[in-house]
């Protein structure tokens, strides 16, 4: 008889940036759900590995420490998740800090621009959901203008206010590419592109994005996330193979009732890519 495959899922957020469990809660669930290895990859922050890697530990499920990184690359947001590192590494810990930094002045900004479209009070409501100014981000906002009736979910919120563009919108100035994944291969780690799927790239500049970060070091891509579509599945299979890429999987749960895709609950990986956790067999 076939063993059954590992179920991975190395993309999820607690309470320590965007989620809405803390890190135990997040492992107890993983656990539940039937996940074997597991990542908690908080937007920018560290603070939760601690209590993550416990709770794995005393539940049974291996653990891996992560974080998914904010870089600006050609006017852009693109997120880099880092995978199996020593989360002491100094230049790591400064980097987080730095990039971290300006998150409170942007989420003023943002409510202004918010105020501008007549919806008073967002700073305000958006901190309830997270406490901690300087871990404040349009999510928090997202939460806070379903609570007012303002949008039906998260998603229309993006939509009509927090996207590229739209009324709510303040752009931030985050970690390069070059330092984002420098941080996380100096200590021992793996870069991934987070959720390539999202990001609207003409073919060029994407081409141009993969051989950049291969030539900077970084070694993977998620295929299998739950911010891709079942069709992007396979085109990003296709655009593993193509670059040599490690592929990684990830449900990218923020919350029962704000993800798309449970934890350990996506597909596995197509047979013909190479998972990124078959490196730390």
């Amino acid at each position: 008889m076939l063993a059954r495959p590992l179920n991975v899922d190395l993309h999820c957020h607690s309470t320590i940036s965007d989620g809405v469990l803390a890190p135990a809660e997040v492992a107890a669930r993983a656990k539940k759900n039937g996940v074997d290895v597991w990542a908690l990859t908080d937007h920018d922050e560290i603070r939760g590995i601690p209590e993550a890697r416990a709770a794995a530990t005393a539940l049974g499920m291996r653990y891996i420490t992560g974080v998914e990184i904010s870089v600006t690359w050609a006017g852009r947001t693109v997120h880099i998740v880092g995978l199996n590192f020593d989360e002491t590494y100094p230049e790591l810990v400064r980097g987080l800090e730095a990039t971290r930094s300006g998150r409170e002045r942007r989420a003023r900004d943002m409510a202004a621009e918010l105020a501008k479209a007549g919806i008073e009070g967002a700073y305000e409501g958006a901190l309830k959901y997270v406490g901690n100014p300087d871990l404040i981000s349009r999510s928090h906002f997202a939460r806070y203008l379903v609570e007012i009736g303002e949008c039906a979910d998260i998603n229309e919120v993006f939509k009509r206010f927090l996207a590229d563009g739209r009324p709510g919108f303040v752009p931030h100035r985050w970690a390069t590419l070059a330092e984002a994944v420098g941080w996380i291969t100096r200590a021992g780690g793996v870069a991934v592109i987070a959720h390539p799927g999202r990001y609207e790239f003409s073919s060029v500049a994407f081409d141009a994005l993969f051989r950049e970060f291969k030539a900077l070091g970084g070694l993977g891509i998620e295929v299998v996330t739950g911010s891709h579509t079942v069709d992007q599945y396979s085109e990003y299979s296709k655009i593993a193979n193509r670059y040599g890429f490690l592929s990684s999987r990830g449900s990218d749960f923020h919350g029962p009732h704000d993800s798309v895709v449970d934890l350990g609950q996506l597909p596995a990986l197509a047979p013909s890519l190479k998972p990124v956790w078959d490196t730390w067999a």
